[in-house]
């Protein structure tokens, strides 16, 4: 009898460990399989997958690079990723599974800003940390204690690109604006453009207003042709702006044009072709920037993709580098694999904040709200082939 107590003892105690093993025990982290999860909730499918897609591939990286130098303090941490297509349900559901399912530490995204509206409250609301990676909207990190981004906002990049159009064209007069009106960050920057606009003396002689599904721009680029502006200015997403640029040109407008940062991307060179040349367009990421991390993002990129990386990746990468260097100063302090999840989160919120992060996009921090502190802009210009089959970003001096 001694001997099979014993033996029962034994397979009660084996079957214990084996259950906090495999998660049966909610008093830590879903990293007790020595994994740390962090959420990646951006577009993958949808018009605005053009924008997503790069910033998978700037995480993907990052997760790599990092991992690949210890993880955090030894352990390695996983990107779970969820598509949040181009509207809001789908950004809530990404959310509502990243949070409650796949119990991530923090998420990464999501890609537009009207997306963030809808899901960064849920996050709050769960005491999650949100960084965004592409959200430059006025109003983002004031949605919540928990939401923050590594995106500079509008307010400071897009003029940007204004005073360099006009730089290159000190006789620009007349300037005609187009913007998406469905979506909320375009709205937003468009409001600088325009003030922005003003600010320099300029005359806005037509705000043309349009949807992001929309393909066809004839109607609104007749209407601003007929006006001669100087300068074209065009607040929108990859498609619907590209699908703008090349019928503006069709129909015969020859001036300089500007892009917002939803046109901020390499995808949108099959839409225009050749008659994306000349386009301007700010930046908060140069893949010359000079810096060992940068060096190492920009060398994996180039060699998987075999092309200069861009903005949206830049910053993916960086939201990622974030949490990873802050989840290790928070581990230095208590391991994070023996926090329980709502703990883990909460600290790591607090941690993060406070740092000071050596990004590809040069050294940023954040305000106590949540405010991504940057100090290195650029501005570039797309140069195309004459055939339209190739075509880079060239950044202005």
């Amino acid at each position: 009898m001694k001997n099979a107590f014993t033996h029962i003892t034994a397979l009660l105690s084996t079957c214990a460990l084996l259950l906090t093993a495999c998660g049966g025990s909610n008093t830590s982290t879903n990293s007790t399989n020595k994994i740390i999860p962090i959420g990646i909730a951006v577009a993958q499918t949808s018009n605005v997958a053009l924008l997503g897609q790069e910033q998978v591939a700037g995480a993907k990286i990052a997760e790599k690079y990092f991992n690949d130098k210890g993880g955090i303090n030894g352990t390695p941490f996983k990107l779970v990723f969820q598509d949040t297509a181009g509207d809001e349900a789908g950004t809530i559901n990404a959310f509502q599974a990243l949070i409650n399912k796949d119990k991530v530490v923090g998420i990464v995204g999501p890609t537009l800003s009207q997306q963030a509206f809808s899901a960064d409250p849920i996050a709050e609301r769960s005491k999650i940390p949100v960084l965004g990676p592409s959200n430059t909207a006025k109003g983002i990190p004031e949605i919540g204690d928990y939401i923050a981004r590594v995106s500079a906002p509008v307010s400071v990049v897009a003029p940007n690109s204004v005073k360099a159009a006009i730089k290159l064209n000190p006789n620009i007069k007349r300037v005609a604006v187009f913007y998406a009106q469905n979506d909320a960050f375009s709205k937003s920057e468009t409001e600088i453009f325009q003030q922005t606009v003003k600010e320099q003396g300029l005359e806005l002689v037509t705000v043309q207003r349009f949807q992001t599904s929309d393909t066809d721009f004839q109607s609104q680029a007749t209407n601003a042709i007929n006006l001669k502006p100087d300068l074209v200015i065009i607040s929108g997403l990859a498609a619907d702006g590209g699908n703008l640029v090349r019928q503006l040109r069709e129909l015969g407008y020859k001036g300089l044009i500007v892009g917002g940062n939803g046109l901020n991307t390499s995808n949108i060179l099959p839409v225009c072709k050749a008659l994306c040349d000349g386009v301007l367009i700010a930046q908060a990421y140069s893949p010359e920037h000079p810096g060992e991390i940068n060096a190492a993002f920009r060398k994996a990129y180039v060699d998987q993709y075999k092309k200069e990386p861009p903005q949206f990746s830049a910053q993916a990468f960086a939201a990622v580098q974030v949490y990873v260097e802050a989840l290790k100063s928070l581990d230095q302090k208590s391991k994070v694999n023996q926090l329980q999840i709502q703990e883990l989160r909460t600290e790591l919120n607090k941690q993060l904040l406070t740092g000071k992060y050596n990004t590809p996009l040069g050294e940023i921090g954040f305000t106590p709200i949540g405010e991504v502190v940057q100090k290195d802009f650029y501005v570039a210009q797309i140069k195309m082939e004459s055939d339209g089959s190739k075509g880079k970003f060239t950044f202005l001096k």
